[in-house]
């Protein structure tokens, strides 16, 4: 039997842990999409319906890439929004655009029944080892988890090194460790042993700097090329920057029940997705002192757009400021570097007045 070739959607870094559990627990071969680039974003919007949300653009462009790569077996990811509904319109997209391709979509799965999963998991390995996919997605969930805080140490010191470049080469030459290790013992040896590479590196941090709040909906968040790199950006002007938004926050991790009690003198009802982990972080963000906060989406996210007035109360309330930003397929660099600068230049002044 032919050994299925497998592709999954580019998240962030987390396509590391993804290709762990496919090469090593379901014994395929893992196909990476290309990096994603503006012919992604092209083809996915060439034949995706108009009003979609980008994500789903994204994604679809990826999978054609993906297939032409030589990918035969495609996983769709579930999510709590309209995402979950993504993967039979991604199917049909794809079949009358002639690609005869294996479709697995994990938006069936259901975290409160494992046995889900293994059903999902079937679909593309039905030879499996249930032995080998559980060790595989274990040690996965330690991956992400590991790259999570590796990235969160990031974030907070990149906007000071000394040498342009330097954390960026790093991460590279870590996610790529990362691919070789085969148990929880190598990642921990990798995991410190990157920490203490990272904490080498040489950086200047000025007093008192500035400290930034990112919030938003789950994949522009998190993906770099979907949110035009704007943590780099930021990063470039000497910027510490806060971003809860992760995997091993939101899934590993549920919160969702202190998440909605801390909330409730602004939301009372969940607004689904993203939308209560949104409203939670602006108001620790804001509370924590962080000088602004940057609600990113996109576009036709709904439930983003019902976090806005509360956003908005929530920026009255603790007299921070915040901007928001909408990505779509025509979003311009240029367009959000200017707001950026604008922004970077507003909490700057209103700092220097606090400190006089």
């Amino acid at each position: 039997m032919a050994v299925s070739k497998v592709n999954f959607p580019r998240l962030g870094s987390y396509n590391v842990a993804v290709a762990h559990i496919i090469t090593k627990g379901l014994d395929c071969e893992y196909v990476d999409a290309p990096p994603i680039t503006k012919k992604t974003i092209e083809l996915g919007a060439k034949y995706s319906p108009d009003f979609v949300c980008t994500p789903f653009k994204y994604q679809l462009g990826g999978y054609i890439e993906a297939i032409e790569a030589g990918a035969d077996t495609l996983i769709q990811v579930g999510g709590a929004c309209r995402l979950g509904y993504y993967g039979e319109l991604h199917e049909q997209i794809l079949k009358d655009l002639g690609y005869h391709v294996k479709f697995v979509n994990m938006a069936n799965a259901n975290f409160n029944k494992p046995l889900t999963f293994y059903e999902e998991f079937k679909k593309i390995n039905p030879n499996m080892n249930v032995k080998k996919v559980a060790q595989a997605t274990l040690l996965a969930i330690k991956m992400v988890e590991v790259i999570d805080k590796v990235e969160d140490f990031i974030r907070e010191n990149v906007g000071f090194e000394v040498v342009e470049g330097s954390f960026q080469k790093l991460h590279e030459d870590f996610l790529d460790d990362l691919k070789d290790v085969s148990d929880k013992k190598e990642l921990a040896i990798i995991y410190k042993l990157y920490m203490r590479k990272f904490k080498k590196l040489e950086v200047k941090k000025v007093k008192n700097p500035l400290k930034v709040g990112i919030i938003g909906e789950y994949y522009t968040i998190m993906d770099e090329y979907s949110n035009h790199y704007m943590e780099k950006e930021l990063a470039k002007k000497g910027i510490i920057i806060e971003r809860w938004m992760n995997i091993s926050n939101t899934i590993f991790h549920n919160y969702a029940k202190e998440v909605k009690q801390s909330i409730k003198k602004y939301a009372r009802f969940d607004m689904g997705a993203t939308a209560m982990y949104t409203i939670k972080k602006a108001i620790d963000y804001a509370k924590e002192g962080c000088d602004g906060i940057i609600h990113v989406k996109s576009f036709g996210c709904t439930p983003e757009i019902d976090t806005m007035p509360v956003l908005q109360k929530i920026s009255e309330d603790y007299k921070i400021p915040i901007i928001y930003f909408s990505f779509d397929t025509q979003t311009s660099d240029v367009g959000i570097n200017t707001r950026i600068e604008a922004f970077y230049d507003m909490i700057m002044m209103r700092k220097e007045e606090k400190e006089k």
